[in-house]
């Protein structure tokens, strides 16, 4: 059964989630959401008269999806070469050096095993044909929350990147009928919902209770609506950032990007070195140049 139902949320989600990545964008308040990093943005619509804690809550949902579909896509990626996670006590155990300790035969090995280097998982991994579907379902869910988004102007919405997680549950019980274990990462992403700590799988993570929205420098309060820091245009698109309760206001974006600033070094660097270049010549061979040709004009004309 497990199976069968995993097949339909998969052949299901295949048809369906790429044309609702594409949500096109509308006469509505655009938000470009910004985090801490690059990798932390996207574009969110609602409408000036929506609360500002409603908004808060709505893009911090969207904030943690994607980062879960980020680490879904890395542990899926090891799940679909290497198998379901061991046992916590015995990862990073070599399996044959560990049963040549106790004294045991190793366990037999089917036709798909491939050993993983890390000792992280169990080596089992399923037959091409679904290793094949379940990176495709990873890597579609991995578009739906990249920032690529943001330059394609796709708006990301809470209903696309939990699809997209649906079909990745289906295509893992495709994989594992009889399930995978509890302590698999990849369970635990699919089954549990988002919490903030301090390790690094959850650092990032916000609190839609406490988290705050910055924009020109100044907090959103979240007592009031859009309409009072944007004004009643519903057509606005903002740059607004995320932080965490108690971090106070974000840093300010540099005036010019990396890019370009990398671009303007190098041209100041390779016109200093042709200023260099001509204090160094102390020949007249530029006499020999069109522009030194006292005769040019007369020239011309002849």
């Amino acid at each position: 059964r497990s199976w069968i139902r995993g097949h339909s949320i998969v052949a299901r989600g295949l048809r369906g989630l790429r044309p609702k990545q594409t949500t096109p964008l509308n006469a509505m308040v655009l938000i470009h959401c910004k985090g801490k990093t690059e990798e932390h943005q996207f574009l969110f619509e609602t409408t000036v008269d929506s609360p500002v804690s409603t908004v808060v809550r709505e893009l911090v949902e969207i904030h943690n999806l994607r980062l879960r579909i980020f680490r879904l896509k890395v542990e899926g990626d090891e799940l679909a070469s290497h198998g379901p996670c061991r046992p916590p006590d015995k990862q990073g155990l070599d399996e044959d050096i560990q049963a040549e300790a106790d004294g045991v035969a190793t366990q037999e090995r089917g036709s798909t095993y491939v050993k993983d280097p890390n000792g992280k998982r169990d080596g089992n991994a399923p037959i091409s044909q679904v290793q094949t579907m379940l990176r495709k379902a990873l890597d579609d869910a991995a578009c739906a929350a990249s920032k690529k988004q943001v330059a394609q102007k796709i708006v990301t919405t809470k209903k696309a990147l939990l699809d997209a997680i649906d079909i990745i549950r289906g295509a893992v019980m495709i994989s594992y009928p009889m399930g995978i274990p509890k302590w698999d990462p990849v369970r635990l992403d699919i089954e549990s919902d988002e919490t903030p700590g301090n390790t690094p799988s959850n650092v990032d993570v916000l609190d839609p209770n406490t988290a705050q929205l910055w924009w020109a420098g100044k907090q959103l309060l979240p007592s009031n609506k859009l309409s009072v820091h944007l004004g009643n245009n519903e057509k606005t698109k903002v740059i607004a950032k995320l932080t965490k309760k108690g971090n106070g206001p974000p840093q300010r974006e540099a005036p010019v990007s990396a890019e370009e600033q990398k671009a303007m070094m190098a041209y100041y660097h390779k016109r200093q070195e042709e200023m260099a270049a001509l204090e160094r010549n102390q020949e007249d061979d530029y006499n020999n140049s069109a522009w030194a040709n006292n005769a040019a004009l007369k020239s011309h004309f002849s």
